[in-house]
């Protein structure tokens, strides 16, 4: 999701010398299966810090609890999903597309394309500026395959694609940054809700068809989380004292309509591509039941201001909690680390109730035997 505004088996690929352009070139090894990253700022490792936006976290106290103490452009106070991911597959983080560092043997790792602020849809996030939106992350996608192709040859390339591992996580700014930004947004005008989300998950689809006609043949597609219970939401639309009841019922009839449609893009391709992420309902485990998680609050983000510390940006002046923690949520939107970790934990070993058709552990056995 955004930042303040209004709020996821290893195998060794050897490369052996190949000519391109008439240039002979060196063998290339990756080191571990290749994973591509898509969407927002739930899983954004740092693009925007290359961009003119206000949608940024690449200043302190973020990146606190990070390895280097530094802030990266994650929207955590240390390891996002797509880190934690990356992590139970036994590789290295990807870095940004954007990222200077991106080129050579760091190709053939795979790239993180997401942005912070962006959307299903392109006037989603429109206020953060210069922002990479979804069709453009795609593009990017199919620009990373060209490169590596100089690198490795066309046919390896697409091998290389064919058998990586792809998170997307899109969607909620969809709601938090659009429909519900201002009263009378024109998305709520000339949608119901009912309908909104019915043209969200149809322009999903078109979304998740490019990345397979672009070669993805893993992609692991999450739904929102309780958007409603956020300390952004808490603090600005809360019902009664407790979450937003508006934006519980876009999640509530938003999640069971992606995994519906994903249903139907399987059945359609024939195989399972793509696989369902529940992480509402991983959400909901920690939000509702805190202490079961080791959490004093899920109400309370770490770093903030104002009522749930849900007011404005994490920033050096703002409030901050001595034991991240403690805390489910770092900021007014996104999840701290060890929340993000259990959520992860799910992805790779969670029930049918959290990942359909099958975990990451199972997808990741069954690849290592082809």
């Amino acid at each position: 999701m955004a930042v303040p505004s209004g709020f996821l088996g290893t195998m060794v690929i050897l490369f052996g010398i190949a000519l391109v352009a008439g240039v002979i070139a060196p063998a290339v090894e990756a080191k571990s299966r290749a994973f591509f990253v898509f969407g927002d700022s739930l899983v954004d490792s740092g693009n925007n810090n290359y961009l003119a936006t206000t949608a940024r976290a690449d200043s302190p106290p973020y990146g606190i609890d990070y390895p280097t103490g530094k802030a990266t452009g994650r929207f955590s106070n240390g390891l996002n999903i797509p880190d934690l991911i990356s992590e139970g597959m036994g590789g290295e983080s990807v870095l940004p597309y954007l990222s200077p560092q991106l080129k050579g043997e760091n190709l053939l790792n795979g790239a993180n394309f997401a942005s912070a602020g962006i959307g299903i849809l392109n006037d989603t996030g429109a206020q953060f500026l210069n922002i990479i939106r979804m069709y453009r992350q795609l593009d990017y996608f199919e620009e990373y395959q060209q490169r590596v192709s100089i690198l490795v040859g066309v046919a390896r390339a697409k091998k290389l694609v064919n058998q990586a591992l792809v998170l997307i996580t899109v969607g909620g700014n969809d709601f938090v940054n659009n429909y519900y930004l201002v009263p009378y947004s024109a998305r709520s005008r000339q949608f119901s809700l009912q309908n909104y989300v019915k043209y969200l998950i149809v322009e999903y689809r078109k979304l998740l068809m490019r990345l397979y006609d672009l070669g993805a043949r893993r992609v692991i597609v999450t739904g929102t989380g309780p958007m409603g219970c956020v300390p952004a939401e808490l603090a600005l639309r809360g019902t009664s004292g407790g979450c937003s009841a508006e934006l519980q019922r876009a999640a509530s009839l938003y999640n069971p309509q992606l995994q519906h449609m994903i249903q139907g893009l399987n059945k359609k391709i024939g195989k399972d591509v793509f696989i369902a992420a529940n992480t509402a309902l991983m959400h909901n485990d920690f939000v509702n039941n805190p202490a079961a998680y080791g959490f004093t609050t899920s109400r309370i983000a770490c770093c903030g201001q104002g009522p749930y510390n849900g007011i404005g940006l994490c920033t050096p002046l703002s409030n901050l909690c001595p034991d991240r923690n403690l805390h489910a949520f770092w900021d007014p939107f996104h999840p701290s680390e060890k929340a993000s970790r259990i959520i992860v934990e799910q992805i790779m070993s969670g029930s049918k109730r959290y990942m359909k058709p099958m975990n990451l552990s199972t997808v990741l056995a069954l690849d290592a035997t082809k």
